[in-house]
């Protein structure tokens, strides 16, 4: 069992953690990177770029489709990060299920 002391530690280290995460930038595309969609490590979508000399020929079900795409794969490359760095930062709450 952990004691206090080391929850108390381990609860401001995730804190830490979060906050950088805030800091860093991950991108999802679609379509040869005419979408790009970014999220910060927290899964907070934070930008969307969409090519404008492709966007005037697309379809809207198309775009709508693309962006989808775009976004699911920002948000799956900042959930990566976001294990990575718990894992990385917190080695003893692997066995807390992070």
């Amino acid at each position: 069992m952990f004691g206090l002391d080391k929850l108390m530690a381990m609860k401001k280290q995730a804190e830490e953690i979060k906050e950088r995460l805030n800091n860093i930038s991950v991108e999802g595309e679609a379509e040869g990177g005419k979408i790009k969609v970014v999220s910060n490590g927290n899964r907070k979508i934070t930008a969307v770029h969409i090519d404008a000399e492709w966007l005037k020929g697309a379809e809207k079900e198309e775009v709508e489709d693309l962006m989808v795409i775009a976004c699911n794969r920002a948000l799956d490359n900042a959930e990566k990060l976001s294990e990575s760095e718990m894992r990385s930062m917190l080695p003893g709450l692997g066995g807390l299920g992070l």
